[in-house]
């Protein structure tokens, strides 16, 4: 685009839907975050952007999270107006069939049980660890971001953030494909946190998720072990178990 979106007449459809999903894609991956911050990302003005995010709050779509400045610190005056997916929000961008994805898996452990159930989640993990796996880095940190790049390729949304002034990252993923799935079937969310494990190389805790509610998944990713203060080593994915190609 070379022009700001209110040089663009309202009934545009294309582009302004096309931005305005950006938008939302934005606040996922980003949130907390403000119209100003939006706009230095993409080529639309402060105003431009409040537009759209004014009936992305009436759509239901996004909400006023307000938490003061950026850093948190107290600040006089209006607060910024910063912006969280919701639920609503969530379903508009995964554009999937959940349904479809939650009959079948409810089929499967009718006849086969809980335990088929734990082993596709378990298989999917393994498939998600041998892909990491070709990542080329050798510190947590670097490794954490790779991943986060992976992952937002996959829709995902992440982003891995350093935690101010402790040696952890946190690895936050701003939408998921298959949260309407696990919100039924926690395993998947389970698995998938061991297959981070795996490839980081170290303990994570989860600490929020977006199928238990949260506005967005997090994990926490510890990059030096707290008992020794060495960067932990990262340890190579195991080999996949037989059968876990799709």
């Amino acid at each position: 685009m070379g022009t700001a979106l209110e040089a663009v007449p309202a009934r545009g459809g294309h582009d302004e839907a096309g931005t305005r999903r950006r938008i939302l894609q934005l606040v996922a991956s980003d949130g907390p975050v403000c119209a100003t911050e939006l706009a230095e990302q993409i080529d639309v003005t402060p105003t431009g952007v409040r537009r759209h995010l004014t009936e992305l709050e009436r759509d239901g779509q996004i909400t006023v999270h307000r938490v003061g400045t950026a850093d948190g610190a107290a600040r006089r005056g209006r607060p910024a107006r910063r912006y969280v997916i919701t639920t609503d929000g969530q379903a508009e961008l995964a554009q999937g069939h959940a349904d479809l994805a939650v009959e079948a898996l409810r089929f499967l452990r009718d006849v086969a049980g809980d335990q088929a159930v734990e082993q596709f989640a378990r298989q999917r993990a393994a498939r998600l660890a041998e892909r990491l796996g070709d990542i080329d880095a050798s510190d947590v940190a670097s490794r954490a971001s790779a991943v986060a790049d992976v992952l937002s390729a996959d829709g995902y949304a992440a982003t891995a953030r350093p935690v101010p002034g402790v040696a952890a990252v946190q690895l936050c993923l701003g939408h998921c494909p298959v949260r309407e799935v696990a919100e039924q079937f926690p395993q998947l969310c389970e698995a998938e946190t061991r297959a981070l494990a795996q490839v980081l190389g170290v303990h994570v805790q989860r600490l929020s998720t977006l199928a238990g509610g949260g506005h967005v998944c997090t994990t926490n990713i510890p990059t030096v072990n707290i008992s020794t203060g060495n960067v932990p080593t990262v340890a190579p994915p195991a080999p996949s178990p037989e059968g876990t190609r799709a």
